[in-house]
C-alpha cells in the first residue's frame, strides 16, 4: 500500500528523520513506536503531504506521490487522524463529519459514510447536533477518529491517538483500532504507548531520534528484551 525509501525529512538545518526505509500492506495494521521526539509525527507528516521531504521517495499504491501535494493525496485515498486531534471546534459533530467526507462528489456517499460512523460510533450519534469543543476528550477522539473515516481512506494515519486521554478511553480507542483493522482498513499506526500499540499491530518498526533501530513482527517486538526495557517498562 505505501513504501518509503530512504526518507530524510528536516525543520530548517535540524534533520528530525535520517534515511528511513519501511512498507505497509494492504490490510495491515504497523505501527511505529519511538520516544517522544524520534521522529515519528514527522513521518506521518510527510506521508501525508504536510511537510516536504528533505530526500527520498514515498510510493502509494505503487504511485511516487513523493512532491504530491495534501489535498491529493487525500483524494487518492490517504487520511490521517493527527496529533491533538485537530477538529473545527464551534461546528457541530456531524458537520465535523461531514467536511471529513468532503472528496466525495455524490451526496448519497456522503449520507452513508456518515450512518456507518454512527454505527461505529453510537455516542457520536447521541450528539450528532452538539458543539464538538464541549465533548469530553475521549469524544473528541472518536470524532477525530470518524472524520477520517468519512473519506473512505485505502490508508489510514494516525498519530498519538492516545495522547492525553483517560485510561478508559485509552481502553476504548485501541478497541476501535483493534476493530477497525479486523474490517481490513489498512493503518499505519504512530504511538508512545508501546505495549498498547503493539497489542494491536501486525508488524512493527521502533525508531530512535531519527533511525529505524528495528523491525520485526508486534510479538517479536514484544518479546524484544531491548524494546521491553526501552519502551514497555520491564526487562
Amino acid at each position: 500500500m505505501i513504501e518509503v525509501k530512504d526518507l530524510h525529512v528536516s525543520y530548517g538545518e535540524f534533520l528530525a528523520v535520517k534515511g528511513v526505509s519501511f512498507t505497509v500492506n494492504e490490510g495491515e495494521l504497523v505501527t511505529i513506536i519511538g520516544a517522544n521526539g524520534a521522529g515519528k509525527s514527522t513521518i506521518l507528516m510527510a506521508l501525508m503531504g504536510l511537510r516536504s521531504c528533505r530526500k527520498g521517495q514515498i510510493l502509494f499504491d505503487q504511485t511516487d506521490i513523493t512532491t504530491l501535494p495534501a489535498h491529493l493525496r487525500a483524494r487518492q485515498g490517504m487520511a490521517i487522524v493527527p496529533e491533538g486531534r485537530r477538529l473545527l471546534p464551534d461546528l457541530t459533530v456531524e458537520e465535523n463529519l461531514r467536511i471529513g467526507g468532503y472528496i466525495h462528489t455524490d451526496q448519497a456517499i456522503v449520507t452513508e459514510e456518515l450512518e456507518r460512523n454512527f454505527t461505529l460510533f453510537p455516542r457520536l450519534k447521541e450528539r450528532a447536533r452538539q458543539i464538538s469543543k464541549t465533548l469530553s476528550g475521549g469524544e473528541q477522539q472518536m470524532l477525530a477518529i470518524a472524520r477520517a473515516l468519512m473519506s473512505k481512506p485505502k490508508l489510514l494515519l494516525m498519530d498519538e491517538v492516545s495522547l492525553g486521554l483517560m485510561p478508559k478511553f485509552v481502553d476504548e480507542t485501541f478497541r476501535i483500532i483493534a476493530e477497525l483493522h479486523q474490517k481490513g482498513v489498512t493503518i499505519l499506526l504512530v504511538e508512545q504507548n508501546a505495549k498498547k500499540a503493539l497489542a494491536v499491530a501486525d508488524r512493527g518498526y521502533v525508531l530512535e531520534t531519527g533511525h529505524i533501530i528495528h523491525s520485526a513482527t508486534a510479538r517479536e517486538l514484544l518479546n524484544n528484551s531491548e524494546v521491553k526495557k526501552a519502551y514497555l517498562g520491564g526487562v
